[in-house]
């Protein structure tokens, strides 16, 4: 008695040795391919600024624009919610995170555009721009009042405009190192790439800057913009999109959906092209599946439909933006592109109301399933991991309080990060 009884088996030692060795490739290869959550905060939207119209101000100027739309359109809680449809337990809290976070963050992702929003100009022009983006970058982070992540979308690699390309980031990043050195928030972004190679071409650029300026390799990482259908499906019948990934070599930290040349790409004409477009949802879908686990983030597009004109005329456009968010939210895309500063209350409005809907019942589930008690949902590893980065996301965009969740989970953020697979 008291001794542990020995249980009976037939399978020798070796067989389990054998077959370890035998997956020991695959075992590395799945760590490689699918490292998982980088266990960093993602934005809620990523805004386009085109290089010539980025000043030291456009932060605070896009808030300020955005609080004046607010006074003059919804100009209380009561307001907002009746544009939106919020219900009356969240229109006072969500209104007023909205108004703190435009006066505190108003931007979390700013891209200085050298693409389409920019044009192709004289090379004079665009190196002084490049140049002046650099310097302007650089500044708001020794000031502070940069956005969390911030930096450039160049020219594409396709031979036009290829050189061009190059030369602007090499120009844009010297000078951040001149200024100082690089920011923990850059983000470079790659548009129309069309085939894997020229994610190798980005990736053998940015190898080739590091051991230039002596900076540790693997430090510069980049965005993979998703416009084009040959991005989703090759001629030889493969997901592109996949091959992308695997060719970044560890570098690429997103893939960002472009709305409008993806639609175009597809035949869809002017008036039905839109991020909850069929070929658009088709596209996204893709990425999703080929992204997941990877530890590569994704990102809606944009609508092209402007808060701008009479009252009416902005609340139908906002009903539309709070609509879209909405939508990309509940299918696991929760960044997107914003491009007007009345783009900005309904962004806020729509995700802060989702995650703050969300949170009782989301925290009761974590709390319970923490402490082994089921109630009427029997939760497991992976829910609890996806309900730890629903609360965790509510939190580094401001939706929730740090208090209010540890009161209602009894975990600290720590915990949450431990259950989300974060880090």
């Amino acid at each position: 008695m008291g001794q542990q009884e020995t249980v009976a088996t037939s399978l020798a030692d070796t067989v389990r040795a054998d077959i370890g060795a035998a997956l020991a490739a695959v075992d590395a290869d799945l760590a490689r391919r699918y490292p998982g959550d980088p266990g960093t905060r993602q934005p809620i939207h990523t805004v386009y600024v085109p290089g010539d119209a980025f000043t030291a101000d456009t932060l605070r100027s896009w808030g300020d624009r955005a609080l004046a739309m607010l006074d003059e359109h919804a100009p209380d809680a009561a307001a907002l919610a009746a544009v939106l449809g919020l219900p009356d337990d969240l229109a006072g809290p969500v209104y007023e995170r909205v108004r703190a976070k435009l006066e505190r963050e108003p931007i979390e992702d700013l891209r200085i555009d050298f693409e389409d929003g920019y044009g192709l100009r004289s090379d004079a022009e665009e190196d002084e721009t490049a140049a002046r983006a650099a310097a302007l970058v650089a500044a708001a982070y020794r000031d502070g009042t940069a956005a969390p992540y911030m930096g450039i979308r160049m020219k594409c690699m396709e031979a036009a405009v290829r050189d061009r390309g190059i030369r602007t980031l090499d120009i844009f990043l010297t000078g951040l190192l001149e200024a100082g050195g690089l920011p923990d928030g850059l983000v470079l972004t790659l548009p129309k790439v069309t085939y894997a190679e020229q994610v190798t071409a980005m990736v053998r650029l940015l190898e080739a800057f590091e051991k230039a300026r002596g900076l540790a390799p693997g430090r510069l990482g980049f965005e993979i913009q998703i416009e084009t259908t040959q991005s989703i499906l090759g001629a030889d019948g493969r997901a592109t999109v996949a091959r992308m990934i695997e060719a970044a070599e560890g570098r690429a930290t997103a893939l960002h959906y472009g709305t409008f040349d993806y639609s175009a790409s597809c035949g869809v004409s002017a008036a039905h092209q839109a991020s909850d477009h069929p070929a658009a949802d088709h596209a996204k879908a893709v990425m999703q599946v080929a992204a997941a686990g990877t530890g590569v983030r994704l990102s809606d597009g944009s609508t092209n439909v402007l808060p701008v004109g009479p009252t009416a005329q902005v609340h139908e456009a906002w009903r539309l933006h709070h609509g879209l968010t909405r939508r990309a939210l509940a299918r696991a895309y929760y960044q997107g592109w914003d491009m007007h500063p009345g783009h900005l209350p309904t962004r806020y409005a729509a995700v802060y109301a989702f995650y703050r809907e969300g949170l009782a019942k989301a925290a009761a589930r974590l709390a319970a399933y923490v402490a082994k008690t089921a109630g009427d949902v029997m939760d497991e590893p992976a829910t609890a991991k996806a309900l730890s980065s629903y609360l965790l996301r509510g939190l580094d965009c401001g939706a929730v309080d740090p208090t209010e969740v540890a009161r209602l989970t009894g975990l600290s953020r720590g915990d949450l990060e431990g259950l989300a697979g974060r880090g």
